[in-house]
């Protein structure tokens, strides 16, 4: 990049909470802010923080702006409306997981982007940009366990669900993530779905799910993901496994390190620095706004074969 050419793209955060102050602070410097907030006072405090350009008072005023870009860090109930209404406006987009709420706006949202020009989307899902996941998939394609025959995959905790979180089940909010983690191992969409949700009522959200997931292969992958479950160490240190013909991976379920498949004990460290893969996803998503011939790893297409299967999921669970 010719650092002297560069032009830093306005980019607003549609959202200011939590995540939106995330995505602030590493688009800091790197870009011009603004913000945009159903309150104009946490606008206005963000804009101060994160020495941005300025705010905007409601959506259709940042519709009709010159911003290149918007990051949607808003509740998943209004993700569908705002994604289609920004690339409608020609916006880049850069939408928090889950990018939807069900298989009826997966299609909404697939029918805009086949209608622009251009579009650009991108799911922040920065699971595909963990070291762990990275070192892991170099793993197995330099052939280190055989096949594939099996991915299981434990996140257990207790979480309180709050404020918007309390609308939607558990493995839409969180366990989307682990969906992603073993849907990116397998590059595949399973043949078949089978979910359990212990607890579940049928009256409120989930709380914990044990979904199995089988591929043409025969490979079998499985999750088990809860909001529910106490833990001392607070869902760290669980481990994870995939098991290949001839071999087998261990890993921490969040991707702190990872035990190689050979004799003796050996532990790496894939990437402490960049542990949840934010960096790596930002650095995708501002490279896609410098070139707009480029399309996100973690893309429209990606965010779909996971979201269905977490819908589907729900569709035959117990």
């Amino acid at each position: 990049m010719n650092h002297l050419t560069y032009k830093k793209p306005r980019i607003c955060i549609l959202g200011c909470g939590n995540i939106g102050a995330l995505h602030a602070k590493n688009l800091q410097r790197r870009a011009a802010l603004y913000f945009c907030s159903r309150s104009r006072v946490s606008a206005y405090k963000f804009n101060l923080k994160f020495k941005g350009e300025g705010i905007f008072d409601d959506l259709n005023a940042l519709l009709e702006s010159d911003v290149d870009a918007v990051v949607i860090a808003s509740p998943p109930e209004h993700h569908k409306d705002q994604v289609i209404a920004l690339l409608e406006a020609g916006k880049a987009v850069l939408v928090e997981k889950p990018m939807c709420i069900s298989p009826e706006e997966i299609v909404e949202i697939e029918t805009v982007l086949e209608r622009v020009e251009t579009p650009l989307l991108m799911i922040a899902e920065n699971y595909y940009y963990k070291p762990s996941l990275s070192y892991i998939k170099h793993m197995l394609t330099q052939g280190d366990i055989g096949e594939i025959r099996s991915v299981s995959v434990k996140k257990l905790t207790t979480q309180q669900a709050q404020g918007w979180k309390s609308a939607h089940g558990a493995l839409l909010e969180g366990g989307i993530h682990f969906i992603a983690l073993i849907s990116d191992l397998f590059d595949a969409v399973p043949e078949q779905i089978e979910a359990i949700f212990p607890g579940s009522s049928g009256s409120t959200p989930e709380r914990e799910s044990l979904v199995r997931m089988v591929y043409a292969t025969g490979a079998i992958g499985e999750l088990h993901y809860s909001w529910q479950t106490p833990s001392l160490t607070k869902g760290i240190f669980q481990h994870s496994y995939i098991e290949g013909s001839h071999g087998r991976i261990v890993f921490e379920s969040n991707g702190i390190y990872i035990r190689k498949p050979q004799k003796g004990f050996r532990i790496l460290w894939p990437g402490l620095k960049d542990l949840m893969g934010y960096r790596a996803m930002t650095d995708d998503f501002l490279s896609c706004l410098q070139n707009r011939s480029r399309q996100p790893y973690s893309d429209f297409a990606r965010a779909k074969r996971d979201l269905k299967i977490v819908f589907d999921a729900y569709a035959c669970g117990v």
